[in-house]
């Protein structure tokens, strides 16, 4: 992750770009009714992509010449549900893939369907799971940017091991081996990642706890209602 410009077969690339492209165009919907509701969302909005573009772009070196690296989507997937975080996370590869050679066009659906989508709603099921069972918010927070970095990245263990099954197992031996790659230095990680997630969450709480209240992160049943509110 991400997956390199040209490094899928183009039937394979062509699919994930097809299955994410109605993610995409649910999230614009969901991020201009935001927008056009609340626009003093914006300056929050902007932080959390910027968050996930500058942890994103951090690449750091794992096993066998490949190459790890946070994701940053567990935040803006709490703060502003993840039909946004879809929109903000494909934004965020599109510019890594022009500006940094970070990833590719070919390969953007692919990218866009591991780090935006399947990051951002894992991320956030695990969050409202643990707030639903009563956890407090900052353990839900951490849990939650920590399956959403841990998810993306087995996401794109299935997409490697499709792409290229093993010759003598088939899919499930190059699952093994692509995940087992990526566990070494992705699990240490999530666990960061989820750390810093909940310190910016504090930060944010005493910065902005109005509208992480009107977000429905903050509060209580009033608050509870609205976030079940948005996340439809």
């Amino acid at each position: 992750m991400h997956i390199a410009e040209g490094y899928l077969p183009p039937v394979h690339a062509a699919a994930w770009g097809v299955a994410a492209a109605p993610f995409v165009v649910h999230g614009v919907r969901a991020l201009t009714r935001e927008v056009r509701s609340n626009p003093e969302s914006t300056l929050l909005l902007g932080a959390s992509g910027a968050f996930t573009f500058v942890l994103s772009a951090l690449k750091l070196p794992s096993v066998t010449g490949s190459c790890s690296h946070p994701t940053g989507t567990g935040l803006g997937a709490i703060l502003f549900r993840p039909p946004i975080m879809v929109v903000l996370g494909t934004i965020t590869l599109l510019f890594q893939a022009l500006l940094l050679a970070h990833g590719g066009l070919t390969t953007l659906g692919a990218n866009a369907f591991s780090m935006a989508i399947a990051g951002p709603w894992a991320g956030y099921g695990t969050y409202r799971l643990l707030r639903r069972s009563g956890a407090p918010l900052m353990v839900a927070v951490f849990f939650g940017a920590f399956v959403a970095d841990l998810s993306t990245y087995c996401v794109t263990s299935v997409q490697l091991a499709l792409a290229f099954p093993d010759p003598g197992s088939g899919v499930p031996g190059a699952l093994a081996k692509f995940g087992g790659i990526f566990a070494v230095t992705q699990i240490p990680l999530a666990v960061s990642e989820g750390l810093l997630t909940v310190l910016v969450m504090r930060l944010l709480s005493q910065s902005s706890k109005g509208e992480l209240t009107r977000l429905g992160v903050l509060g209580g049943p009033r608050a509870e209602r609205h976030e079940e509110a948005a996340a439809r």
